[in-house]
């Protein structure tokens, strides 16, 4: 027999599920930890050293609570992007940061406007707060800025998420059009600007900061290029008003003392940075020529991972994603149509992206 559990009327409309199923469920699935793990966009070249050391010599304080308003990267941050300390919120990662955002600003009858198929962390807080999603089409494989702005004034959204570089595409937009984006909110109508991957991403994708614009939040994080996603730490950049409004609902001790230190030793070392998306780039690479030896074609991605079009429909890629996942090699597919014709590869080590190409063509000749 059921129980009639008190949840809100919201949630109870709502599923018990999460966006994504984490690799270590699916390891408990087929009995064997991964061989390869490159599903999860997460950067396998690891922390600075540096950061690593201060991560170590900060772990006897456990015992403490960390800094709840995070005061040594605000600052750390605000010298860094040449803006004020009172203009950065920090959370644990992007998606706890996102959910404070939904709680702020949607509730039952408020409007959020998103692209299908982009990140779906966001559309799950969304749901979560009984907010009304409005979904626009990608634009080939990029997000499309006319139809993002024109959908947001067409039903009054009180947010709008847009993504740059978009995951699960790796596609990006130039400085200028994402200004253009930005000039185009006003009134009560706040962008969600999601930069998880921006610095792996050309320089000229990244408009200058203006901390004055009540109508933007621009979110960052030091899981991506920084290799702290196990660390849960990221930031978001605003007008200091709309900042503040964070205070009413974050976790104020959600950021432990391990991960403050290990993302300020780590904003300190734009060397090591430097040389991980050096990295990255010539990963990309190797996956572009992996991907063409096996008669596919790679998209230009300004992200760690790429987007590799499999030339098949969608149940093809599928059934690409599971012979790989059952010789324990992790990798993911975008959801939502057009794209779902592609898999979605992080990218690694030489040796770890030699190994794929192996399993890769093992599984296509057993699937031939």
């Amino acid at each position: 027999m059921m129980s009639n559990y008190p949840v809100t009327p919201v949630m109870a409309k709502l599923p018990s599920s999460v966006p994504f199923v984490g690799p270590e469920i699916q390891e408990r699935e087929i009995g064997k930890p991964f061989d390869l793990r490159l599903g999860a966009n997460e950067n396998g070249f690891g922390p600075s050293p540096k950061a690593l050391s201060a991560m170590r010599d900060t772990l006897p304080e456990l015992w403490m609570y960390g800094d709840s308003v995070c005061y040594d990267i605000r600052q750390a941050l605000a010298e860094f992007y040449g803006v004020g300390i009172e203009n950065i919120v920090v959370g644990e990662g992007i998606d706890a940061l996102l959910g404070y955002t939904c709680r702020l600003f949607v509730e039952p009858g408020r409007k959020v406007v998103t692209t299908q198929g982009a990140y779906p962390t966001f559309n799950f807080h969304v749901n979560g707060n009984g907010g009304e999603l409005y979904f626009v089409p990608m634009k080939g494989n990029h997000e499309d800025i006319d139809a993002i702005l024109s959908k947001s004034k067409s039903v009054d959204a009180s947010l709008s998420y847009f993504s740059n570089p978009n995951n699960p595409m790796g596609s990006w937009h130039s400085a200028n059009e994402i200004q253009r984006l930005i000039d185009g909110f006003e009134g009560n109508n706040v962008l969600v600007l999601d930069e998880a991957y921006i610095e792996f991403a050309p320089e000229d994708a990244t408009p200058a900061f203006d901390v004055t614009n009540p109508n933007l939040l621009r979110f960052r994080t030091f899981s991506k290029a920084y290799a702290m996603a196990g660390a849960r730490i990221g930031y978001c950049i605003g007008e200091a008003g709309l900042i503040k409004e964070f205070e009413k609902v974050r976790n104020h001790f959600g950021v432990n003392r391990v991960s403050q230190a290990g993302a300020l030793a780590s904003l300190k070392d734009q060397t090591y940075l430097n040389e991980t998306v050096a990295k990255v780039v010539k990963g990309r690479e190797k996956l572009g020529l992996i991907a063409n030896k096996h008669g596919y074609e790679a998209l230009p991605s300004a992200t760690n991972f790429v987007a590799i079009d499999c030339k098949r429909d969608e149940q093809f890629a599928r059934d690409i994603v599971n012979s790989l996942t059952s010789k324990a090699v992790f990798i993911r597919m975008p959801s939502i149509a057009p794209e779902t014709g592609f898999i979605r590869v992080s990218v690694g080590c030489d040796e770890d992206l030699e190994k794929f190409d192996n399993v890769l063509g093992e599984v296509l000749l057993e699937m031939s």
